[in-house]
């Protein structure tokens, strides 16, 4: 670079009157200006690294698959794990809509894959990481598969997937919940995506059904959510084992009369959504139809 150029833009096009290096006068007069210019030729430069390396798009596509590494597992119960992945790039979001759902496939021993649908419990707003909760059961292919994932290798991931949408359905203001065991998550990331407005109105309601209260998911984050917002969130649990003495919940199975008592009414304010395994949702439909409720006001995940 041209040095009387250099001088013009550091001391505002008085380098010609210049004769030899500046006067520490000059330098202080003009050291504004300088650091301005510094300050604008920085700026640009993050600008133009964040745009080439894509740490402002996204990291999902729709229609292709992409690595993630395994960033940190964590033991919650003896069969319950949280996940984190880590995203390409620090200030990167995954771009996963509220409501809907990630695919990840992985390749079993015997070179079988294995793809299953999953809900991030990590917000939906968080940068260069995205977090499951997890339940590992012996069976369970995926889950077993990721159980024995070690930090630094990879799973392939691929969404968004699922038919929910805040246009479709987030105009209630008053949202009835009804899970049945890892079916919470999607529950969670919904609540949580209007709880965390400080404009939200609406109200949520949640059922939540589950064999015994070790397995009950993200129990720690579903009670501070009802009493961090005791008016807009509250959450009854069901157990089918619950335990011999001291339990306030449910016993057995959600019932129509637990829906009545403990979820809104049916009103053109309503929606019932509902996530768990299928013959308990087909359970739960048939109550609900019984008890009035349109079919255009339930939303099955």
């Amino acid at each position: 670079m041209d040095a009387s150029f250099l001088m013009s833009v550091l001391f505002g096009g008085h380098s010609q009157q210049l004769e030899g290096p500046p006067s520490l006068t000059q330098i202080v007069e003009y050291l504004p200006h300088a650091l301005l210019v510094f300050l604008v030729v920085f700026i640009g430069f993050l600008t133009l690294k964040d745009i080439l390396h894509g740490m402002r798009r996204p990291f999902l596509n729709p229609n292709t698959w992409q690595p993630l590494q395994l960033l940190d597992r964590k033991v919650l119960t003896h069969n319950t794990r949280r996940f984190r992945f880590v995203l390409p790039h620090q200030d990167q979001k995954l771009g996963l809509p509220v409501g809907q759902h990630i695919s990840i496939r992985t390749t079993l021993p015997d070179g079988k894959q294995v793809i299953r649908p999953y809900t991030p419990t990590s917000d939906g707003n968080a940068r260069g990481y995205v977090d499951f909760v997890i339940k590992v059961y012996p069976e369970g292919k995926m889950s077993q598969a990721m159980d024995s994932l070690k930090v630094g290798e990879t799973m392939d991931f691929k969404g968004p997937k699922g038919l929910f949408s805040m246009e479709q359905h987030g105009s209630a203001s008053k949202i009835g919940m009804i899970a049945g065991g890892t079916g919470i998550t999607p529950m969670f990331q919904v609540a949580m995506a209007f709880l965390k407005d400080s404009n939200n109105t609406a109200e949520f309601s949640l059922l939540f059904a589950n064999v015994t209260e070790e397995d009950i998911l993200l129990r720690d984050e579903l009670d501070d959510l009802a009493k961090r917002f005791p008016k807009t969130f509250k959450v009854y649990y069901v157990l089918d084992k619950p335990p011999r003495s001291g339990w306030k919940g449910g016993s057995g199975f959600i019932t129509a009369d637990m829906i009545r008592e403990h979820l809104p009414a049916p009103s053109k304010e309503t929606m019932i959504l509902r996530c768990g395994p299928l013959p308990m949702m087909e359970v739960m439909k048939k109550h609900l139809d019984s008890l009035g409720y349109p079919k255009e006001q339930q939303f099955q995940f």
